[in-house]
């Protein structure tokens, strides 16, 4: 016979995604994720770091362990992305794309600023009343 064997498997979502990383979509990259915005002692959990894009292939990382207390409003940091990650990013779905931070010798500066809602809206003239 057949046994069916279920795997629970959690999902963290983040607000990112495939417009800012497009890598692991289109190139099956692998990368992994640290919750960088405090320590913590709870057991390690496998889960699977997803964006906010309504698309079946939005993962961020495949699989990672990360406390089980991982919780809304922690940041995740997703180390090794490269220049590629923003040369390759997107306005998908309307999306604002967040800032550049380089960090060298310990210490971290903004060197692209995020977009705003207004950067976006510039951009359209408008539809013609032809």
């Amino acid at each position: 016979g057949q046994e069916n064997v279920t795997h629970p498997r959690r999902y963290v979502s983040v607000d990112g995604g495939m417009s800012d990383n497009a890598r692991p979509v289109l190139y099956d990259a692998d990368y992994s994720a640290i919750l960088a915005s405090r320590s913590s002692d709870a057991a390690p959990q496998l889960s699977r770091v997803v964006g906010k894009h309504c698309e079946s292939g939005d993962i961020v990382v495949r699989d990672v362990y990360l406390p089980e207390d991982v919780a809304a409003g922690d940041l995740l940091a997703v180390p090794g992305t490269g220049a590629y990650c923003w040369a390759l990013s997107s306005n998908y779905n309307y999306l604002a794309r967040p800032g550049v931070v380089a960090v060298r010798g310990g210490s971290a500066r903004l060197i692209v600023r995020g977009e705003t809602e207004e950067d976006l809206l510039n951009r359209d003239m408008g539809v013609p009343n032809d």
